[in-house]
């Protein structure tokens, strides 16, 4: 388990454009080194944020989108197309507008898809694509995505991996239909924690004062079923991305990592 980063900037304007020009250039690299990349994307004000800055810097050009595998934490199971879907919201800020290519965009299903008004045979789908991008070389229960980037919500929670939640006792399975959501929509899928720590980089993206208390517990080492986002950690790097707010009651000890 990699120890973990900390990066604070003055505002969330400004986490939002740097996280952007941080993916650029990791992304880049990854690409250079690889020929291809794959990244997890998340939903959430700060990160659909991140993307719309992805979209607008002029150094994104410098991204082949054609050779970049995407991937969601988790997803809203509401009908295709729905706004509050993290697909469609990040189609929207940055997909749409970068050429990717559509068949190495893997969204999960939607409430009206294939599998029916069935968040659980859904996530079973996503998981099922997770396993045929699997390489030998793979170890844990999902493809090692590149760079996986996840929101903190106030509670702690990840992707749609809630405090005291059944998701955050998985440790078998990649993904899995989650019900009885503390936030709305109550229904759900999402990206288990063992799926998460297959990422090579982790990047935990945080603004406003409201998360300060759950970045501070997380980083300060409590357990995961309380705090999942200190269960969310990457293979090789660990990176949180924070605003002021969202820093304010850590421990000098713990910032400039």
């Amino acid at each position: 388990m990699s120890r973990p980063d900390v990066v604070v900037h003055a505002t969330a304007e400004v986490l939002a454009a740097a996280a952007a020009a941080r993916l650029v250039t990791r992304i880049v690299d990854i690409q250079t080194a690889a020929g291809s990349a794959s990244l997890v994307l998340t939903g959430g004000r700060i990160g659909i944020a991140v993307l719309r800055e992805l979209a607008s810097t002029q150094a994104a050009a410098a991204v082949d989108w054609r050779q970049l595998d995407i991937y969601w934490g988790d997803e809203r199971f509401l009908p295709g197309g729905h706004p509050e879907r993290n697909e469609t919201q990040a189609r929207e800020a940055l997909l749409d507008r970068v050429g990717v290519d559509p068949a190495r965009v893997y969204p999960m299903g939607a409430s009206d898809g294939p599998w029916g008004d069935d968040p659980d045979t859904a996530a079973q789908a996503y998981e099922d694509v997770l396993a045929k991008q699997r390489r030998p070389e793979d170890r844990g229960p999902a493809p090692s995505f590149d760079i996986c980037c996840l929101g903190v919500g106030e509670d702690g929670h990840v992707a749609s991996v809630f405090p005291g939640s059944p998701a955050v006792y998985e440790i078998e399975r990649a993904v899995t239909g989650v019900r009885g959501s503390p936030k709305p929509p109550s229904t759900r899928i999402t990206m288990t924690l063992p799926a998460i720590r297959c990422a090579a980089e982790v990047w935990l993206i945080a603004s406003g004062a409201e998360k300060a208390a759950a970045v501070t517990m997380a980083l300060r080492g409590a357990g995961e079923v309380q705090m999942p986002a200190a269960g969310a950690t990457g293979r090789r790097r660990t990176l949180w991305l924070l605003d002021r707010a969202a820093a304010a009651k850590l421990p000098s000890e713990l910032l400039g990592r």
